[in-house]
């Protein structure tokens, strides 16, 4: 009898360790550190792992929320956050009411490692919604 038990126990142990998807403890300190180095007042972003390899870490400051994603080296790629239309510049509004057709689905400000500061604008489309990147001028970079 205090063979099974014993299992069971040993089983419910492991399920539970294995069921949570954050990898805030497994991120590694290459990551955290340059986390750390980017955003300094933040101290509990929420780690997961996407289908590339590289790490997201969610958190909010000042209310706002954002995701900010980085390799596993510790590189940092990117950092979003979501916008409404009346946060676009001016420049990319005129370029959209001028040139395109669509609800727009989401908006988000995008500060990229080599592309630098852009805005992703989703349109819904039948099908895949389609994203076109806008330079705060209004030029198309994608």
């Amino acid at each position: 009898m205090k063979k099974p038990l014993t299992s069971i126990i040993l089983f419910c142990i492991v399920l539970t360790f294995s069921c949570n998807t954050s990898v805030n403890s497994q991120a590694p300190e290459a990551v955290k550190t340059t986390f750390k180095a980017k955003y300094p007042g933040e101290n509990d972003p929420d780690w997961h792992k996407d289908s590339h390899g590289n790490y997201e870490s969610h958190f909010k400051i000042d209310g706002i929320k954002y995701r900010a994603d980085f390799k596993a080296d510790g590189t940092w790629i990117e950092t979003e956050s979501s916008i409404n239309m009346d946060d676009l510049p001016k420049a990319i509004k005129e370029k959209i009411e001028k040139d395109f057709d669509g609800k727009i689905s989401e908006i988000e400000k995008v500060d990229h490692h080599s592309k630098g500061l852009f805005y992703d604008v989703e349109f819904k489309q039948k099908g895949k919604n389609k994203d076109i990147e806008f330079k705060a001028d209004g030029t198309i970079i994608n």
